[in-house]
Formats: C-alpha cells, structure tokens, sequence
C-alpha cells in the first residue's frame, strides 16, 4: 500500500498552468473567429442594392414594380414583409441637401434624382454570382433604369474574411500541435520521477490498470482544471472587450461561444488523459537497464 501512496503523487502545477495557456490560447482565436464570422453576417445583413427608376411613374407603376422584386424571393422578409425601400426623388434631394448644404437647383434648375427602390437582401444572397444575377433580373422589368449595389465593397470583404479564416485556421493548428508536444514532454518528465514505482508494482503483480490509474485519474482533473481556467479567462476576455470596445457586443453569438466553451471543457481533460496514458505506457515498455 506504501506504493500505492506515492503512486501517481508527482507535482502537476506546470502541466495545468502549461494546458491552461494553450488551450487559452486556442479558445481565443475561436472566440476571434466567431466574432469575425458575425462581424461579416452584420455587414452582409446591411447591404443594400438600389433600384433605380425611369422618370415620372405613377404610383401604380411603383406599386407594381416593387410587387415584381417582391415575388422574386431575394429581398429580406422581416415581421412578414419582404424589406423594399422607395425613396423618392423629392426625398432623395432633401437627403442631398442634409449633408452637402448644397441647392442643386440654383444650378441645375431641376430634381435631377430618380425615385429607388432599397432592397435589403437574404444573407444567402450576398455573393458575387448572386448579386450579378439579381442584377440582371430586375433589369429586366419595365420602368427600372438601373441597378446598382457596393461591388468594390463586397468582394473587398468576402476576400478579407478568407483569409482572416485561414490565417486563424492555422494558428489553431499551430496552437493544437504545439499543446500536445508540450504537455507530452511536461508529463514524461513528471512521470519520470515515478519510473522505479511504476516498475515495483509491475514486478509484485499489478496490473496495468491498477498502475495506470491515479495516473489518468490525475490527468482528466489536471485537464480539467486547465479548461475552467481558459474558459473563465475567455470569458472575462470578452466581457472587458465588449464592455471598452463600442459595437463589439453587437457581433457576439452567444450560442457558438457557449459550444465553444463546451469544446475547451471536453479538450482539457481528453489532452490530459491521452498524453498520461501515451507516457506511463512508455515506461511499462521500458527495459530496466533504460530506466537508470
């Protein structure tokens, strides 16, 4: 039993503060990636496409442009009604005047606006392909003049959110491998003071299991400690973040973050638990010659 005591007592301080960094670290660029993900569906969900319009149109004319747009299914439905603006050229000139101070008409002499449509698009829709369709197909209905929506803008962000995704997917990666090599060294240098009991209790007949035991036991707990430590520093992470950063909270997904809290408390202690088993397996293999 005087085994059995010492059995799997080895200090395991840096091994949870070691775990609780990198998984802290992974936790982060997932709660980055999250955000940037519904930073990019906040974006999408504010673009608008313009339709402008042929010269004097009477109100049915508008009416029954806007039902065509309508039953094409693109625009956003919200309280059960698809999101089509009409802003009309009067309208349009007022808005000019707000933000130039300018009075076009000691110019011109004429409204020179036109009355458009503003469609806010289903988020499914706001690719390039889509876009360029929608385009085409409301160009063909009678009275529009032209379409128009922030080209330039959208495929500045579809490329920036790419890549954002890459480099974050490989620093994951990174962060990932780079747990595992350390967490394993940290285990085997802390199971290396054990290597003579681990070998005493297989010479008197213990089994693998009973060896193996306070060891994984001491592991899953490490790992778990690890997680709650991450997660909570995660946690009050973002609670800072947004509480400094204006806007930031309006791009948080609680949902994904609650999965992803979910995921650190799931990888902590299967880290924790592979890396022990994969070290005292080690030494149950080991020559006795190797263990001096």
């Amino acid at each position: 039993m005087s085994f059995n005591k010492k059995l799997g007592s080895y200090p395991g301080i840096l091994i949870t503060i070691s775990l609780s960094v990198a998984l802290f670290l992974i936790g982060f660029c997932g709660w980055i990636a999250i955000s940037s993900k519904e930073l990019i569906k906040y974006v999408k969900q504010n673009i608008e496409i313009q339709v402008y319009l042929e010269r004097d149109l009477e109100k049915k004319d508008l009416d029954a442009i806007s039902s065509k747009i309508a039953n094409m299914g693109f625009a956003e439905i919200k309280n059960g009604k698809p999101e089509i603006k009409l802003t009309s050229k009067e309208q349009a000139a007022e808005i000019f005047y707000k933000d130039t101070k300018e009075d076009f008409k000691d110019v011109l002499g004429d409204n020179p606006f036109r009355d458009a449509f503003s469609i806010r698009l289903k988020e499914e829709n706001i690719t390039e392909e889509k876009l360029k369709y929608i385009k085409a197909e409301i160009q063909k209905i009678s009275g529009v003049f032209e379409v128009e929506y922030a080209k330039d803008f959208l495929k500045g962000i579809i490329t920036n959110v790419n890549k954002v995704y890459k480099v974050l997917a490989l620093i994951v990666v990174i962060f990932f491998v780079a747990t595992l090599l350390l967490i394993n060294n940290t285990i085997k240098l802390a199971l290396y003071s054990q290597r003579f009991i681990i070998r005493t209790m297989q010479l008197v007949g213990a089994t693998d299991l009973f060896i193996q035991r306070p060891f994984l036991v001491k592991g899953f707990f490490q790992g778990l400690i690890a997680s709650v430590i991450s997660t909570v520093l995660i946690f009050l992470t973002k609670y800072v973040s947004t509480s400094q950063i204006d806007g930031l909270n309006l791009i948080q997904n609680n949902t994904a973050i609650t999965f992803l809290f979910v995921i650190l408390l799931i990888l902590g202690p299967t880290i924790g638990v592979l890396s022990t088993f994969q070290s005292i397996v080690r030494y149950h293999k080991m020559d006795l010659d190797k263990l001096y």
